[in-house]
């Protein structure tokens, strides 16, 4: 995974060409944690980055390019931070710190209609991640164990429903959380308490069962 550095939009030094990629991509960033995909103008990011105005295209090509980059980025993030879970509860309070860390990434991801969909770089990044939340699933789900000896010829296309089923659950309430959370529609719900303790506690009947 390419490694994240910080960056601040008035800087003037010259860069490397890794940096150069990086340092549009860290202002790109800013620019749509505060005021969205829509504000992105690959002009205005090589000013605020302080690089010629042909930078950003050489690197990305146009506006889609840039956003397809940012979104590969941030599913490689999300597969990163999920496989660190330590069980399906975790799984979901990984996801909703994921999105509290990286908005604007957030933003992005899901927005199909940003993208380049046919980008390998992309596709790539958002198999890891699918795959990510589905082991997490896979082995909190009942059934997903050992098989061997089963004269059930129906018993592993049930284990594969219910994981399909646990992870559209998983996934449902842990975006829908994050969503809420970073559109500020849970301030009043939360009342100033830790929003991934807040998901943690969340009654398990939310949850597929894991016993």
């Amino acid at each position: 995974m390419r490694t994240l550095i910080s960056v601040t939009s008035t800087a003037k030094a010259p860069y490397h060409h890794g940096d150069l990629r990086r340092a549009i991509l860290r202002v790109a960033l800013d620019v749509i944690a505060v005021d969205g995909p829509s504000a992105l103008s690959l002009r205005d990011l090589a000013r605020r980055a302080g690089v010629s105005h042909a930078a950003p295209a050489h690197h990305f090509k146009d506006r889609t390019g840039l956003l397809t980059a940012i979104a590969a980025e941030g599913f490689e993030l999300l597969a990163a931070a999920i496989r660190e879970a330590t069980d399906l509860r975790d799984g979901g309070v990984r996801y909703v710190r994921f999105a509290r860390e990286h908005p604007a990434h957030f933003q992005v991801m899901f927005t199909p209609e940003l993208l380049r969909e046919s980008d390998v770089e992309l596709t790539t990044a958002r198999a890891l991640s699918t795959a990510a939340l589905h082991d997490t699933v896979s082995t909190a789900t009942p059934g997903n164990g050992n098989t061997e000896g089963s004269d059930t010829a129906g018993s592993d296309t049930d284990a594969n429903a219910d994981t399909r089923l646990a992870r559209a659950t998983v996934w449902s309430l842990a975006h829908g959380f994050a969503t809420l959370l970073l559109s500020d529609n849970l301030d009043n719900l939360l009342d100033g308490e830790d929003p991934e303790e807040v998901f943690r506690a969340l009654p398990m009947v939310l949850l597929p069962r894991t016993t």
